[in-house]
């Protein structure tokens, strides 16, 4: 047999080897991480959730996800231990990398007192005024016009009649059977 026929499996082989040997040292990573977990420790859940960890037991954790709201969590739902900073910056918003505004005109240039009159930008010059509503003509349009309404009420009677017939035609088909 040649070498080369064997090459594309021994490649395959080292391959798997080297994807599960990386797993397995994932695996004993997180397992070591959850290992050290100590009651106080701020934690991620796999699901997102951040909680301080309250009690450790064989295969669970209890979390207080909020004060005094406790939840039970199996120890692989943990997904990453927090260092105490990183937590508390999380937790509490300490860093807040830019602040927003509560209002536009700081973004605007524009002062925040109205003088009363409505069309300005701020700016000084008039805002040019759009209608954005319907005129008279369209709501007239859209209102149903009182023929559709008579035409629809025989559509309605028609179709009550058309049930009843198929009723005396079951009961019909039902007495025929027996």
């Amino acid at each position: 047999m040649n070498i080369m026929t064997l090459l594309p499996f021994i490649v395959l082989i080292g391959a798997m080897f080297l994807m599960t040997r990386s797993a397995k040292k994932k695996q004993q990573a997180a397992a070591q991480m959850r290992n050290e977990m100590q009651p106080g420790t701020g934690v991620r859940t796999i699901g997102g959730m951040y909680a301080t960890v309250k009690e450790i037991h064989e295969d669970a954790v209890l979390l207080e996800v909020a004060p005094g709201v406790h939840a039970l969590y199996a120890k692989n739902a943990v997904g990453a231990v927090l260092p105490d900073d990183e937590y508390n910056r999380i937790i509490d918003g300490a860093e807040q990398g830019s602040v927003v505004p509560d209002d536009v005109s700081s973004l605007t240039g524009a002062s925040s007192v109205n003088d009363g009159d409505d069309d300005t930008t701020g700016k000084g010059d008039v805002a040019e005024k759009i209608d954005l509503g319907k005129d008279a003509a369209a709501e007239k349009a859209d209102e149903p016009k009182a023929e559709e309404t008579k035409a629809e009420e025989p559509k309605a009677e028609e179709a009550a009649e058309a049930k009843d017939v198929k009723k005396d035609a079951k009961k019909d088909g039902d007495a025929d059977a027996k």
